[in-house]
């Protein structure tokens, strides 16, 4: 898992509460077993129309958010069902970091598992990048895990919490395997002397 300190980004605007995984990646590309290959898939239904061609008017189809890797969204971001797939769509699109007022518990985690970002801002706050993001070209804000802080060029700045265990294992890049082979040592050494008979 690539480790997370401090990125600077293009901010895309997502001005919607309630984003469920469904929408973020939908059931039907749920079939691939690997990790990989999901970006393109990312709110596929929102992205394109009834004729399935991009709509135009979605932010992450305009040329003014190409390359984004800070995505800024409404409340609630993530809720509906726990597929891990949702947040690979996210990371596999490019997206480090996701700003929002909040998260769904299963998908906040999902994200630490994945090297992505979770930044819990108030409404107000969410919004003033959300704004700045429409009416700034090529608007990039620095998320600072090391510091918790959020800010532009345009003078905003905020500050995050984040569990201090969740922030470590971002910092260093330890999914749930990678905290296990801290202690392959101990590991090794407990097999070697219980081995079978």
């Amino acid at each position: 898992m690539q480790p997370f300190r401090t990125h600077t980004g293009k901010v895309a605007p997502l001005e919607r509460a309630n984003i469920d995984t469904d929408q973020i990646i939908p059931k039907q590309f749920l079939k691939r077993i690997e990790k990989t290959g999901f970006g393109e898939f990312l709110f596929y239904d929102w992205r394109r129309g009834a004729d399935g061609k991009p709509d135009a008017a979605f932010p992450l189809n305009q040329p003014l958010y190409a390359g984004a890797s800070i995505l800024a969204v409404g409340k609630n971001f993530g809720c509906g069902s726990s597929r891990e797939h949702a947040v690979w769509a996210l990371e596999n699109a490019g997206f480090r970091a996701v700003i929002a007022p909040s998260f769904a518990d299963i998908f906040a985690n999902n994200c630490v598992q994945n090297g992505v970002l979770t930044v819990a801002l108030s409404e107000d706050e969410v919004a003033q990048i959300i704004r700045r993001a429409r009416e700034v070209s090529d608007y990039s804000i620095t998320v600072d895990l090391e510091t918790r802080r959020v800010h532009d060029q345009q003078g905003f700045s905020a500050e995050f919490k984040i569990d201090d265990f969740v922030r470590h294992r971002l910092l260093e890049g330890l999914d749930d395997i990678g905290l296990t082979l801290k202690h392959e040592a101990d590991i090794a050494a407990y097999e070697r002397q219980h081995s079978a008979a």
